[in-house]
């Protein structure tokens, strides 16, 4: 059966005002600091890299995978993107892919959206990497042993977060929401780890320069931007067959009771990654991700560019 990816992300209405606009404050101030970062060490083949990573993340965000009870997972990505980028470069991709996601696809409200961004993109980087930096002069085998412990560790971060943010704004007791959004994101932790360790696996073999702590301004490379656009492309192709199944906070909110707190967006531009004049079809899902993908990448060909011309002037 063919399915369009559902909605991934908190929408508006689960997280109150305070919460919303302390989590939009707290991204901000990460993405600012992400920004002086990465500008005083992004080199000029490193653009199209960003862009690359964050073409895929949206790409494999979109394949939801079963887990069970009826449940499906999505990929986050965060931890990839900061072991291969570096966290502050790594952090600017997950921004671009999250707010892409909500601002062109509906996919988490525009009010939430700074928790969103938090939870999925700066987290996931900053766990991600810390852990994955302590071995990445280690052997082979260790390294992608922690790229995985890495990945699931960022899941479960995330995962507690939202539960923390779901209790402070009043929409579920802690006692009932935590152990429902750790235990199936448990679950789904292990599908980004084994997607982690493949992608970590497979730049080993081509580019293992690019997974250096100390990123220079050489890494990059022709060659691999059009193969992970191939791969991103290939993503989105398969893309019709992801589970249908809820994902991890959508059963969670559904089983506990407040799933339909949850606001609609205020407007619709290619809602539930589809064209709307194709409607629910496999080929609009596909033309809708490769939109989506297309989008992401120019955004960060886009950044890394202004953030190289405002340092070089």
């Amino acid at each position: 059966m063919l399915n369009s990816p559902a909605p991934l992300h908190i929408p508006d209405g689960f997280l109150n005002l305070v919460i919303s606009l302390v989590f939009w404050a707290a991204t901000i101030l990460m993405v600012s600091l992400a920004i002086s970062r990465t500008n005083k060490a992004l080199g000029e083949k490193q653009i199209p890299l960003m862009g690359v990573m964050a073409a895929f993340i949206f790409a494999a965000q979109m394949l939801n995978f079963p887990v069970a009870g009826g449940t499906s997972g999505h990929f986050l990505g965060g931890a990839l993107a900061a072991i291969v980028l570096g966290p502050w470069a790594g952090i600017l991709v997950m921004t671009a892919v999250v707010s892409v996601q909500a601002v062109l696809f509906q996919d988490g409200g525009l009010l939430v959206m700074g928790a969103n961004i938090f939870n999925m993109g700066i987290l996931t980087a900053m766990v991600g990497f810390g852990l994955y930096r302590l071995v990445a002069n280690g052997n082979r085998g260790l390294r992608l042993a922690t790229a995985g412990a890495a990945a699931w560790l960022a899941t479960m971060a995330a995962a507690l977060l939202t539960a923390l943010q779901l209790w402070l704004s009043g929409t579920s007791r802690l006692e009932i929401v935590f152990p429902a959004m750790m235990g199936v994101h448990a679950l789904i932790g292990i599908g980004e780890a084994l997607i982690t360790v493949a992608a970590i696996g497979f730049i080993e073999q081509t580019r293992p320069d690019l997974l250096s702590i100390e990123k220079t301004a050489d890494s990059g490379g022709r060659g691999w931007v059009i193969a992970g656009l191939v791969v991103t492309l290939l993503a989105v192709l398969i893309s019709p067959l992801a589970s249908g199944d809820p994902d991890g906070l959508e059963r969670v909110a559904d089983n506990i009771g407040f799933l339909d707190r949850g606001l609609d967006a205020p407007y619709q531009l290619l809602p539930d990654y589809t064209i709307p004049f194709l409607g629910e079809t496999a080929i609009s899902t596909i033309v809708a991700g490769v939109v989506g993908a297309l989008v992401v990448f120019g955004l960060l060909i886009l950044v890394g560019r202004n953030l190289r011309r405002g340092r070089d002037a």
